[in-house]
């Protein structure tokens, strides 16, 4: 007997409260514990961090919000009061991401604070939210990807729970949203491990390194879901904005390498009044 998950963990005064919202809410506030810890290794203000997501939080879900509904405009078109009903779905991870870095730009700015080492402080939190995430989407029975067969998610040594849950419309689909969600644990330990070892990044380096490490899987990945958003015949969005940010990454990483005066290191032992721009 295949055991379905079920999509509200509770309910308020008849309000149904999902899994999705507990666990993007979970995440965002280990996200944001990590980084508070990080930024005051590294000369930031302890409050920086909540400060900073006061603002960028409504901004970013506006900002996943847009971005969802600009490249499947058709049906926002015919029902507009559609636009505010997020609880149906409809938010994307890049959206939400660019509109946070944009709120990030002015915030640094008003408070002087270098915005690559900001990105840096955030950014193994970053994707160890996204991965948190993905379990979301799990619960929603949501981005996953195209048929496949029970004895390929057994080949897969996958937990019952999850074959299971991948039954969904009649019929057996990939885990993508899994692939995802092992990507992003498997990057955010990386780059706590690796952010330890002074002089080993310039600052912005493992903001840009988080970059390369999502954009590069997640090209691939979207390419196996069947929810994609379509920018012109069969190019998906997320695929070429994938694209275009692994390889603007490592333009950056070039350039500012080569820049001259160098750009200082990340470290974990400067002076708190280092950071100021």
């Amino acid at each position: 007997m295949i055991a379905q998950v079920n999509r509200t963990a509770f309910e308020i005064f008849g309000l149904e409260i999902y899994w999705y919202a507990i666990i993007i809410v979970s995440g965002i506030a280990i996200a944001l514990w990590l980084a508070t810890r990080e930024a005051v290794r590294v000369g930031l203000k302890e409050d920086d961090m909540t400060n900073y997501l006061i603002w960028a939080l409504p901004i970013a879900i506006i900002g996943a919000r847009l971005y969802f509904i600009l490249f499947d405009l058709e049906p926002y078109l015919a029902d507009p009061i559609q636009i505010f009903n997020i609880r149906s779905g409809g938010l994307a991870v890049y959206g939400g991401l660019i509109a946070a870095v944009i709120v990030l730009f002015f915030y640094t700015r008003y408070h002087f604070i270098d915005p690559w080492l900001f990105l840096d402080v955030c950014a193994p939190g970053v994707v160890l939210a996204q991965g948190m995430g993905r379990w979301g989407n799990f619960m929603n029975h949501e981005a996953f990807g195209g048929e496949t067969t029970r004895s390929f998610l057994e080949s897969l040594h996958l937990p019952q729970f999850i074959i299971d849950n991948m039954y969904i419309d009649g019929a057996y689909h990939q885990p993508t949203f899994l692939y995802e969600s092992l990507w992003c644990f498997l990057g955010f330990f990386l780059l706590i491990f690796l952010r330890k070892k002074n002089n080993l990044f310039k600052q912005g380096e493992i903001f840009l390194s988080y970059v390369l490490w999502y954009s590069f899987a997640r090209f691939f990945i979207e390419g196996m879901r069947t929810d994609s958003l379509y920018l012109f015949g069969e190019l998906r969005v997320s695929q070429a904005l994938s694209l275009v940010l692994f390889v603007g990454a490592w333009i950056v990483i070039y350039l500012r390498r080569k820049h001259q005066p160098p750009v200082p290191a990340y470290r974990r032992d400067q002076g708190t009044n280092q950071h100021i721009v």
